[in-house]
């Protein structure tokens, strides 16, 4: 099950319809957008089997020069998607979608292919993937960001930024 209302971060247990959600969206967004997407990858915590998540889908696009994400806001608005124009994430192009306009259920990255953000957000997926102490040690941290912030998705994300920073630089 996927949604999450504004305002609200908690987890839940892993859910395996998540992966055939992305594949889903996947395909909805291929179509849509074609060659201009170089490569559409199931990112976040939703991606990693077994392991608590908030339940939305996390989805990274990877275009080719950045600037051809321009290029992406018409066809992903006509998907159901809407820009977060101030997202705060630098060098993310963010779409969110949801149930209506309380809840999240999707959000779209995009984001330079091959570039810095592409290449570390996946080396942290993959890293997540393959090491049952660190997804511990994640989920920890998640939660510890929880419970000093259960309402806040902005500070949420900055609680947990230095752990997610220094797996990346080990990496």
């Amino acid at each position: 099950m996927l949604g999450l209302k504004h305002n609200v971060n908690l987890l839940v247990d892993y859910d395996p319809a998540w992966e055939g959600e992305f594949v889903r969206e996947q395909r909805r967004i291929s179509n849509a957008l074609g060659a201009i997407a170089r490569s559409i990858e199931h990112y976040g915590s939703t991606a990693i089997r077994g392991m608590k998540a908030k339940p939305i889908l996390d989805i990274l696009i990877g275009v080719m020069p950045l600037a051809d994400w321009e290029k992406c806001r018409e066809s992903l608005l006509q998907l159901g998607y809407d820009y977060a124009a101030n997202a705060g994430v630098p060098g993310h192009h963010i779409f969110g979608r949801g149930k209506d306009q309380t809840e999240r259920t999707h959000l779209v990255h995009v984001v330079e292919y091959m570039g810095e953000s592409w290449c570390s957000n996946l080396a942290f997926r993959d890293a997540l993937r393959r090491d049952p102490l660190l997804r511990d040690a994640y989920v920890a941290e998640k939660q510890q960001a929880i419970a000093r912030s259960p309402a806040s998705r902005t500070e949420y994300n900055t609680l947990k930024q230095t752990f997610i920073d220094s797996v990346k630089a080990s990496l």
